[in-house]
């Protein structure tokens, strides 16, 4: 069956949703769409969106107006984490036709198929009753593929929209995601990243945990590089770091999410661990393996979150052998139990707090890749040429470059890390 639309694809947020915007778009291929750039003319636009912070929120209506004005007879429809939060008001917005919630955007092709000039629609069940695990991983770039093993999370931070967007944690079996592993190697990826909403809680109603994945990962044949995306300190496990220390596949590469480097913040943001075992996992992985690289994500300026509370965080966080941050300034996200608080942290404090713990990421950063030049390490080049350049990424996580090679495109290459200038530059 060909039908000849074209249809266009634009994703925001997490790499989560990049992987399933794939999978969506393979469906529409399958039923006779005509997959374009979203930057060309399309008989339809779907925007895969993101909620986590209120400027994914503007940049999804920025993207509706532009597109109105390209193709003001082209269908607009609207999918993921944003649509299923707010479906009825992003309905209203000028230039909507369709929204489709967590369940309905697998069924994407069928709907377009019925879709017609009525007036804007929206369908997002009760979140609540999502259950079905959608397999899913990104293509297009032979270099690294993102992976999707788990949905969904059961954890209920305090600030936290994705529980109400995206649903309960589910994963398929070890077989199921084997399977779908296997079939982003046939494709001849060289780098493969397990991601997913709570990663380490896979395998829930399955009788199989993570380290059971991980465990198969490891014993396939393949050459193959594996990372893990972010994983929660309280379910990365010293197993799973033994495994990676000793591992072939895995690199050496955490990124830890710790959100407060304060206990009392810990608590009151309903997270599940505390700074010792937070910081007992940073040493573990340290002692296990020197060399590997460790990011951190942080929140600044939380509700209730004092002077005391930020400078305990700050100085935590300062004492860790860690390697970079990833650092978010707290936006107040509707039906979070943060808002029951009505202490909020001024704008300008908030701003201020995220540029001394960015500070301390381009300070951690820089001692992380001066301790490795002179060394030599193994180097995944991308495809991307950029200015004359190629990059790429050691097996720690380390961003290179060199003159552009095109045989060098996708293959691993053992190189000497020479000089530090923002990035690790290195002669050949």
């Amino acid at each position: 069956m060909n039908y000849s639309h074209k249809i266009a694809f634009h994703t925001l947020g997490c790499k989560l949703n990049y992987s399933e915007t794939a999978t969506l778009v393979k469906q529409a291929q399958d039923s006779g769409f005509v997959s374009v750039p979203f930057e060309d003319w399309a008989d339809y636009y779907v925007l895969n969106t993101c909620s986590v912070t209120e400027n994914a929120d503007k940049e999804c209506n920025y993207l509706i107006r532009k597109i109105k004005r390209k193709a003001p007879e082209s269908k607009v429809i609207i999918i993921g984490c944003y649509a299923q939060l707010k479906p009825k008001e992003i309905s209203e917005i000028p230039g909507v036709d369709l929204v489709l919630g967590a369940h309905e955007k697998f069924n994407l092709s069928q709907h377009l198929l019925k879709l017609d000039d009525a007036s804007p629609t929206y369908i997002a069940g009760e979140i609540k009753e999502v259950r079905a695990f959608h397999p899913s991983y990104t293509k297009g770039d032979r270099t690294r593929t993102f992976i999707k093993i788990q949905d969904g999370c059961d954890y209920f931070c305090s600030f936290c929209t994705i529980p109400l967007a995206r649903g309960r944690s589910r994963s398929g079996n070890v077989e199921q995601t084997m399977q779908t592993i296997k079939s982003a190697l046939e494709e001849g990826v060289q780098e493969i990243v397990l991601t997913g909403v709570n990663t380490g809680d896979f395998g829930k109603g399955h009788q199989e945990g993570f380290i059971d994945l991980v465990s198969a990962i490891e014993a396939l044949p393949d050459k193959i590089r594996v990372r893990i995306s972010s994983i929660e300190p309280n379910l990365l496990n010293e197993e799973i770091i033994d495994l990676v220390a000793q591992s072939q596949k895995f690199m050496p590469h955490f990124h830890i999410p710790l959100q407060s480097g304060d206990d009392e913040m810990l608590k009151i943001m309903h997270r599940k661990y505390d700074t010792d075992l937070y910081r007992n996992r940073i040493e573990y992985i340290k002692a296990k393996m020197p060399h590997a690289c460790i990011g951190v994500d942080v929140i600044v300026g939380y509700r209730d979150e004092s002077e005391a509370h930020f400078q305990n965080s700050l100085n935590f966080v300062q004492s860790l052998p860690i390697s970079y941050l990833h650092v978010f300034t707290y936006s107040e996200r509707d039906n979070t139990r943060a808002l029951k608080s009505e202490h909020f942290v001024p704008i300008e404090e908030r701003r201020k707090r995220n540029e001394a713990f960015r500070k301390i990421s381009v300070e951690k950063k820089k001692n992380f890749y001066k301790s490795f030049i002179g060394q030599e390490r193994e180097i995944l080049f991308e495809h991307a040429e950029n200015d004359g350049f190629m990059y790429g990424y050691t097996d720690n996580y380390i961003r290179c470059r060199t003159p552009y090679r095109a045989e060098w495109v996708g293959t691993l290459q053992k190189i000497s890390l020479n000089n530090l200038n923002n990035l690790v530059v290195f002669d050949l």
